[in-house]
């Protein structure tokens, strides 16, 4: 019993130090780029989408420079799964969460092209520098396709991005940036940590580990974010978190591991755990283009929630056999 009780530490200390630290680097770097004359566009495209990804970036690119590759791999698909089945579930119980035009015909169906194409180059059962560069320049493609998006997007939108943006001087956006970026170093490492030897003492493997608690935990800033902008009435805010979260999962965590260490993986990954993130993502763009007219209800979330928790109870027997 003792011997869990330092991993457990490290993993609760590195959640908290790793949620609290993204969100100083988030600040710090929008902060900087917008002291430097960057424009709040290319700052929400950019610095905010990717900063609010580096807490899997980190996991996952430490994970696989300490051959924990599954975890690595484990991470960027469970944090999708719960992006939808937990996150978007939950926040649709307190309202119904309505999707904007632009979300439903734009970035809701290249979420859907990105998890069918990055299931193509994951289908050999390997993820190598070939598979990772792939998915760079889908990422590059997709942030020239934001570009254009938000040209045509919504003023108040814009202007709601916008006063989000943080007034703060250099000399603190500076230290912000440094603090929050050594911090997220420390606590992906102390994390990585705590979950490998959780695994071992388990006799579980690293992708179970990943595809649940590391993945819970990291996507507990989107959970806190998403229900903080439900309760304010921001609504919409929440799938497009969502969607343009479980994109740069897909086209910038999951390639990390694959350009620091290439690796085989297990075929569970693609029959059980990637089936489950392309039927949940097939779901939401049911959900917001068919079902309820526009946006996710209560029961849609309710049944999100249920299809998150089988899964979970999947994973667990199959664990236990």
């Amino acid at each position: 019993m003792t011997e869990m009780l330092y991993p457990v530490a490290a993993i609760v200390t590195g959640f908290l130090v790793l949620i609290w630290s993204a969100d100083r680097f988030v600040i710090g770097a929008a902060g900087v780029a917008k002291n430097l004359g960057m424009s709040h566009m290319l700052i929400g495209l950019t610095v905010v989408s990717l900063g609010t990804s580096a807490p899997e970036m980190l996991v996952s690119s430490i994970a696989a420079y300490t051959d924990a590759g599954g975890l690595a791999i484990g991470n960027a698909i469970g944090s999708n799964i719960a992006n939808i089945g937990l996150v978007l579930g939950a926040t649709a119980l307190i309202a119904p969460l309505p999707v904007k035009t632009g979300l439903m015909r734009k970035e809701l169906p290249l979420l859907v092209v990105i998890t069918l194409g990055s299931g193509l180059i994951l289908w050999d059962g390997r993820l190598d520098r070939m598979d990772a560069t792939i998915l760079l320049i889908g990422l590059a493609a997709c942030l020239f396709l934001f570009a254009r998006f938000q040209r045509y997007a919504d003023p108040s939108e814009i202007q709601h991005e916008e006063e989000e943006l943080p007034d703060i001087s250099q000399l603190k956006a500076v230290i912000l940036l440094l603090v929050g970026l050594a911090l997220l170093a420390g606590s992906s490492r102390l994390l990585v940590w705590g979950a490998t030897e959780i695994a071992t003492l388990m006799g579980v493997s690293e992708l179970i580990i990943g595809l649940t608690i590391v993945a819970i935990g990291t996507s507990l800033p989107e959970l806190a974010a998403s229900i903080a902008s439900a309760l304010k009435g921001h609504h919409d805010i929440a799938i497009g978190n969502i969607i343009g979260s479980n994109i740069f999962n897909l086209l910038a965590v999951m390639p990390l591991p694959g350009l620091i260490r290439p690796f085989d993986f297990d075929t569970a990954v693609l029959w059980r755990d990637f089936a489950v993130m392309v039927a949940l993502t097939l779901l939401l763009l049911v959900f917001a283009n068919v079902t309820s007219k526009g946006k996710v209800s209560r029961p849609e979330g309710i049944l999100m929630l249920t299809g998150y928790s089988g899964y979970l109870g999947l994973l667990y027997m199959m664990s236990a056999t």
